[in-house]
């Protein structure tokens, strides 16, 4: 048997800018054995900024300019980290994040690209956007184009390539959408376009006037407000939205790290390695200190196979490679609608054949990062028979889509007797077994979980809010807490780093719950799966049973998070919107503790459980059952997480819900159709199911609403033998 290799060493990439997104990329196919690859991100994905113009102009949807991090880092076998680098201590071999705080780097890599605000102008930060990064500008873009007066005012700051590109494209937009602009375009130079041809920045110029732009030089911004802005002359310029295209700005915390500077900028040699040799940096934020070029996302797409190469070679001992920038580059300028300039070593031509091959240059590349090669699932030959069909079609999920299927757990535990002490008051079948104690109960579980992220820290913090979900199902306080870790294989620095980020983030959840961790037990194994066992205190249990018709039927969080996960783990496509963001958003949503909406739920509830591995179905079945009742639910009441229909309309479903199907088959009625089948989708740290008095229903969701608990009403509990009916 092969056993997995050891990872040793973890190379650390902080940005996910180009070059970074072509590392990963390439990893994927050539990984170097040993090597713990992660990414850190703020956000689960980055823009393609030759296509930024055409979103502005309209002519691209947000999701088809982006690369998602989080899909590319799932094809790569890469850790992804949502969060902000804001320093680096270089001598204990950490990065800090801004809200995870350290993590260990053998070599470092920074891509962090470039700002281009101006927080040294008053009343920028209040009432203008930044074209650098992306995120803000876009979103406040697409709501101004939606609310825009009829006579828009626009003032952009900045008349290099960038900045004209987007003066056409917001004229362009806004006329398409029967608007008439005024649109200034404010640049501090004696003329506009310094970096690029005489003839092709005539063209330019032409083009402003022609689309309404007025072009104004040797003027700098002064002052932001929120309708106008003041220049340096004194002149005053109505805005109703104001855009920084002027220039690049370094990130500021870059100056604190002792590395060695250009401008703000980090100097890199020949190999891009900066004054530190276990750090590397491309993109627009490094400088290239042997061969300078402007800034310009052409040299980090370049420098990505070199950058690669020496990354790998950095960590293995081998000679690196040097980087050497090509002199000048093809300049494909947009003109707003669907025509470009071309400009290189000063020659000019333009047309509507140039935005083609614009608009074929950029798709291509973008391509890189859509259908990614299939991995191999061979099935061994010759094999036993049943292993094709035991292997099935697509990997196995992890999280509660890892459980056990209902119907073979239910018959495992059929032979098992019912408890024999006193003081055990229930066995299987509840959430949690309930044990006397004084004039209360103690109610103790587990749970643990096949990881589905490899990030620890965040698989700790879903594991544990996961476990405590049977407690607080319970209506008890949850008490004392011990782990079951089972990490991968790792040498001795990695393995104690992730112990110690596996219990920091789990312990923070605990102690947020008033439960102590007190022990536990870890073991080396094929892959990261974590688990607690938790007791609680409570006056008394809430259980399954209880139910009463006429009761409303609440649910405490959306649906979904097993076909998200699903679809990440398959790397499915995600029509019209980006998977990274919807698994980002199921992350959320399953690190969201349920102790509020249980403090509000369990004074009341008749009956209530947490809606998991089962699905939705399973366990409000269960309930019914242990009730003698029959329910009623609505399935357009359904709270759900984005993405998660869409994936299930395109077939994408975890692999434990065709058991879950079969388990409750027989026993419900539900329609057809991608909300249907997500009635059978299990839940990773999913909602909580209560049955709550009808009467007490609206003040109930009232509370939890007020409490910040998205809850809802899906149905309710009627009169008759078990059965569900979804409607």
């Amino acid at each position: 048997m092969q056993e997995p290799i050891p990872l040793v060493q973890d190379i650390v990439l902080v940005g996910g800018g180009h070059a970074h997104a072509l590392v990963l990329r390439m990893w994927a196919m050539d990984p170097l054995p040993g090597v713990r690859l992660t990414v850190i991100n703020p956000d689960p994905a980055a823009p393609y900024t030759g296509m930024l113009p055409g979103l502005i102009a309209g002519h691209y949807r947000a999701d088809e300019i982006m690369i998602d991090l989080v899909r590319l880092a799932r094809f790569a076998g890469a850790r992804i980290i949502l969060d902000r680098a804001v320093e680096i201590d270089r001598a204990g071999g950490r990065v800090i994040l801004r809200d995870r705080g350290a993590l260990r780097y053998d070599i470092l890599s920074l891509d962090v690209g470039i700002g281009s605000d101006l927080p040294e102008v008053p009343g920028f930060a209040a009432h203008a956007a930044a074209a650098k990064p992306l995120g803000d500008y876009a979103r406040r873009w697409a709501a101004f184009v939606a609310a825009a007066p009829a006579r828009p005012r626009m003032v952009l700051i900045g008349a290099g390539v960038g900045g004209v590109e987007l003066a056409l494209a917001s004229s362009h937009r806004l006329r398409a959408a029967g608007r008439v602009p005024e649109i200034v375009l404010v640049e501090r130079g004696a003329e506009a376009l310094p970096r690029i041809g005489a003839r092709a920045r005539a063209v330019l110029v032409e083009r402003l006037a022609a689309a309404g732009v007025t072009l104004r030089c040797g003027v700098e911004v002064t002052a932001v407000a929120a309708d106008h802005v003041t220049l340096s002359d004194g002149a005053v310029v109505a805005s109703d939205f104001t855009l920084s295209v002027a220039g690049a700005r370094p990130q500021g915390w870059l100056a604190e790290t002792g590395l060695a500077l250009e401008a703000g900028f980090l100097r890199v040699d020949r190999h891009l390695q900066t004054s530190d040799p276990a750090i590397f940096a491309a993109g627009d934020c490094a400088h290239l200190s042997h061969a300078p070029r402007p800034k310009a996302g052409v040299f980090a797409v370049r420098a990505a196979p070199v950058l690669l190469h020496n990354l790998k070679a950095a960590a293995a001992g081998l000679p690196l490679q040097p980087f050497q920038p090509q002199r000048d580059y093809l300049k494909l300028v947009s003109l707003g609608g669907r025509a470009a300039v071309a400009d290189k070593f000063g020659l000019q031509t333009g047309g509507a054949w140039l935005w083609r091959l614009k608009d074929r240059i950029d798709r291509r590349f973008m391509a890189r990062f859509d259908a990614y090669p299939a991995m191999a699932r061979a099935v061994p030959e010759p094999a036993a028979l049943g292993l094709a069909e035991a292997m099935g079609d697509k990997p196995m999920c992890g999280a509660c889509g890892a459980k056990v299927g209902a119907g073979v757990l239910g018959a495992a535990l059929r032979g098992l007797p019912p408890p024999a002490r006193a003081d055990v008051l229930s066995g299987p079948g509840d959430d949690a077994a309930v044990l006397r104690q004084g004039d209360g109960v103690q109610v103790i579980t587990t749970d643990h979980l096949r990881a589905v992220t490899a990030d620890a820290a965040l698989m700790a913090r879903i594991a544990a809010v996961h476990a405590l979900g049977d407690v607080w199902a319970m209506g008890a306080a949850p008490q004392a807490a011990l782990a079951q870790i089972t990490l991968p294989r790792l040498g001795a620095a990695l393995q104690a780093d992730m112990l110690a980020e596996i219990m920091a983030a789990a312990g923070a959840v605990f102690r947020a719950a008033g439960a102590d961790v007190v022990g536990g037990h870890t073991t080396v194994g094929a892959e990261l799966t974590i688990g607690f066992t938790i007791t609680g205190l409570a006056a008394r249990p809430v259980t399954k049973a209880g139910a009463r018709p006429g009761d409303a039927l609440i649910l405490t969080k959306a649906l979904g998070s097993g076909t998200v996960l699903a679809g990440e783990m398959a790397l499915a496509r995600l029509p019209g919107a980006i998977l990274g963001v919807a698994v980002a958003a199921a992350h959320a949503s399953m690190v969201q503790a349920q102790d509020g909406a249980a403090a509000i739920l369990a004074p009341v509830a008749h009956a209530m459980t947490d809606v998991t591995g089962f699905g939705l179905a399973g366990h409000l079945l269960e309930m019914l059952e242990a009730s003698g009742c029959a329910a009623r639910v609505a399935l357009a009441a359904l709270p759900l997480l984005p993405g998660a229909e869409a994936l299930a309309a395109a077939g994408v479903e975890s692999t434990l819900a065709p058991a879950n199907r079969a388990a409750v088959a027989g026993r419900m009625s539900v329609p057809g159709g991608p909300r249907g089948a997500l009635m059978f989708d299990p839940q990773t740290a999913g909602p909580l199911l209560a049955a709550v008095p009808e009467a007490e229903a609206g003040a109930v969701l009232a509370a939890l609403g007020a409490a910040g608990v998205p809850a809802v009403r899906i149905g309710a509990v009627v009169a008759g033998a078990p059965y569900l009916h979804v409607v």
